[in-house]
C-alpha cells in the first residue's frame, strides 16, 4: 500500500479546481475551496514519515512535478486577481472625481483677501 495515494489524489483534486474557470462570482467558494485542500494536504504531508519505499518515491516525484503546476496557477490567479482589485480601485477613484471634481482644488479664485488686519 502506497502511503502517499490520499496525498497524490488530494493534489489532483486541487489541480482540477484551480484548472476551472473562475468567474467572479464564484471565486469565494472556488478560494475557500482552495483553501480546504492545501490544509487537507499540508496535514497529509505532515503525517508522512521516512523510510520510503520505491513506489513511494516514485509517486513523490510526480507529487513534485504536480505542485510545480499548481503553484504556477495559484500565483496566475492572485495575479488576476490583484489586477482586478486595482481596476476597481481605480474605478472607486474615477467615481469620486466624477462626483466632486473640485475637492481638491485648493485656488482663492474669486475670494477677496482683506490684508488690513
Amino acid at each position: 500500500m502506497n502511503r502517499l495515494t490520499p496525498l497524490y489524489e488530494t493534489t489532483i483534486k486541487l489541480k482540477e479546481v484551480l484548472e476551472q474557470k473562475i468567474d467572479a462570482k464564484d471565486r469565494e467558494s472556488v478560494i475557500s475551496q482552495i483553501n480546504s485542500l492545501i490544509e487537507k494536504r499540508g496535514e497529509q504531508m505532515k503525517a508522512l514519515t521516512p523510510p520510503y519505499s520505491d513506489m513511494e518515491k516514485e509517486t513523490g516525484r510526480a507529487l513534485v512535478d504536480l505542485n510545480d503546476g499548481i503553484q504556477h496557477k495559484m500565483q496566475q490567479l492572485f495575479h488576476e486577481l490583484k489586477l482586478e482589485m486595482k481596476q476597481i480601485k481605480k474605478q472607486k477613484q474615477s467615481n469620486r472625481k466624477y462626483s466632486d471634481p473640485y475637492k481638491n482644488v485648493q485656488s482663492k479664485d474669486g475670494m477677496f483677501l482683506d490684508s488690513k488686519n
